[in-house]
């Protein structure tokens, strides 16, 4: 722990900000630079040795970058814009922190006091802008609050359910002039469930006949999931991991159960509707968790529930459950180690649900001359269990996110919030953290296009990350529900792309194509022995929309629907 003890001369506030992130354990930061909180830059230079500050070419990649570190770690990421445009490129991963459940901490500067609420250049409302995506928006409008406000910020963000905070620096606040006062680390403050609860939740889980676990959410770490394992393991209990969340629980376990997501497995689907009790552990229940509100009634689940949460409000917001339990997800396991059930009831539950699991991430065979099934099966074979992958939106991500089978907790790097141009900076952010693992950034030709410029980044920081392109030559997934609302009537879909192997190549980076699946083993193992970013561009079929579907199967369908109505 590091306290930065009061100073007995002023400081500019810039200065004490900075020594506000050292005192609450920044060693990483992403940044693009501005003229609107210069003193913070220069405080930075002050501590450039305890905080590694990476700049970036998009405020929404830092952002990103920022929201990856905090899902990873745990600890809020930290990253630094500019007023107005800055602040507003990098909403984007303000969004996805919050509606993912991230760490994060976004530093925007702003105009001085003497400018405010006139329209000043570049002036945005930091409060009203954030205020309703952030979990606490926030202006500080005095350098003797400074420490304050960043503790504050530190403190809301990690406690209870992660998400981000956004504060606003005025120029003359950063410039101005104050005695700083001790600065204390904020502390991670988590509720835990009683006695109570848990005895309460192993009577209604122990008069089960069909009962299911569904994990997700964030806040989890390494002993948390073993404890999950092992309570699952203990009473032969099934389990389920919520949208982008399977890597809470190793996808080969026989207890393991599938992902409830997007595409659900039917077989899945129907195990939650008839389970007659269902334990959900840190997953919210939203929209892509419950099939848009249908597997599970609003607001009384037929089944039983018991709802564990870190966020108070995230209980009963939705769901009215038979049994709701505050809690942080290793305080809540931990609790689960004294929990034991007489499982002959639902004993051979495991074994089928894992079946089912099995044979709906079977990867199927469809055009074209690069098979996505051969190359997600090579990197099933050939990654390390510890492997990080990152990716965006679009179909191109079902591929990884159905057929791969997670093994480690947090190898899986991808945003509930549905946000494309995530897999790029997502991939930086780890490999930062981790670079003695590999990173897979995983990315669709629209996807990559958002923040390709990003490679920039990783070839300045000399990160060693294959980035996987998949380019079909549009946007997959719109055109894919152009196709089955409004079969044949193309528009507003189509891409044109450049030469990705030529781009990678003049960052700096290795860049080759594939266009055959037979091509794909040899050009990974040159992407990994490259020692520097390297990029594959995988030509694929356009007509294989999704991993199961083609586009003339699509329109087909369709068209014959319409004739029928």
């Amino acid at each position: 722990m590091t306290i930065i003890p009061a100073a007995t001369e002023p400081m500019i506030g810039g200065h004490i900000l900075a020594d506000a992130l050292v005192a609450n354990g920044v060693d990483t930061a992403f940044c693009v630079p501005g003229e609107s909180y210069l003193p913070v830059l220069d405080g930075l230079y002050e501590h450039r040795d305890k905080i590694a500050l990476h700049v970036c070419r998009h405020e929404g990649g830092a952002a990103f970058m920022a929201e990856a570190y905090g899902k990873l770690t745990g600890r809020p990421g930290i990253a630094l814009v500019t007023r107005g445009p800055g602040a507003c490129n990098a909403s984007i991963g303000v969004h996805s922190a919050a509606q993912d459940s991230s760490p994060m901490i976004l530093l925007v500067g702003q105009v001085g006091s003497d400018c405010a609420d006139r329209e000043a250049f570049q002036e945005i409302d930091v409060r009203a802008v954030f205020g309703p995506i952030a979990k606490w928006a926030a202006q500080i409008d005095r350098a003797d609050r400074i420490g304050e406000y960043i503790n504050r910020a530190f403190q809301t963000a990690q406690s209870g359910r992660p998400g981000p905070v956004v504060l606003g620096l005025p120029e003359d606040v950063l410039f101005g002039r104050a005695v700083a006062k001790d600065i204390r680390p904020a502390t991670n403050v988590q509720a835990s469930a009683s006695n109570g609860d848990i005895a309460r939740l192993a009577t209604i889980l122990g008069s089960a006949k069909r009962p299911l676990v569904i994990v997700g959410g964030s806040g989890w770490n390494d002993p948390a999931c073993r404890d999950l394992r092992d309570f699952a393991e203990r009473n032969r209990l099934p389990v389920a991991c919520a949208f982008r969340f399977q890597d809470l629980f190793d996808n080969r376990h026989p207890n393991y159960a599938g992902d409830v997501g997007l595409g659900i497995n039917p077989k899945l689907a129907a195990r939650i509707r008839e389970a007659d009790v269902l334990l959900v552990i840190g997953a919210r229940l939203g929209e892509a968790t419950t099939s848009g509100y249908t597997l599970l009634d609003v607001p009384a689940p037929h089944q039983r529930l018991i709802h564990v949460h870190a966020g108070n409000d995230e209980l009963g917001k939705v769901y009215q459950a038979e049994l709701q339990i505050n809690a942080g997800m290793p305080e809540f396991a931990q609790a689960l180690r004294g929990v034991t059930l007489a499982p002959e009831a639902w004993h051979d539950a495991c074994d089928q649900a894992h079946r089912d699991y099995l044979s709906h991430a079977t990867p199927p065979e469809i055009g074209g001359s690069l098979q996505m099934r051969d190359v997600v099966r090579h990197l099933q074979d050939r990654l390390p269990a510890d492997a990080i992958i990152t990716n965006g939106a679009g179909n191109y991500a079902i591929w990884m996110n159905r057929y791969f089978g997670y093994r480690q907790f947090r190898t899986q790097l991808a945003p509930t919030s549905g946000a494309m141009g995530y897999g790029v900076p997502a991939a930086i952010a780890a490999k930062i953290v981790h670079r003695d693992r590999t990173v897979l950034s995983w990315n669709g030709d629209g996807c990559f296009m958002m923040n390709g410029q990003e490679l920039a980044t990783a070839m300045r920081y000399g990160l060693a990350i294959v980035f996987v392109v998949v380019n079909n030559g549009m946007f997959g997934t719109i055109r894919m529900h152009q196709e089955m609302h409004y079969p044949g009537r193309v528009h507003g879909t189509g891409l044109h792309n450049p030469d990705f192997c030529a781009l990678a190549q003049s960052y700096g980076a290795h860049g080759e194509r594939v266009l055959h699946g037979a091509e794909f083993p040899a050009a990974f193992e040159r992407a990994l022995a490259a020692g520097r970013p390297a990029l594959i561009e995988l030509v694929v079929d356009p007509e294989a929309i999704t991993p199961t579907q083609t586009i003339a199967g699509l329109r087909a369908t369709a068209q014959g629907r319409h004739e029928t109505i």
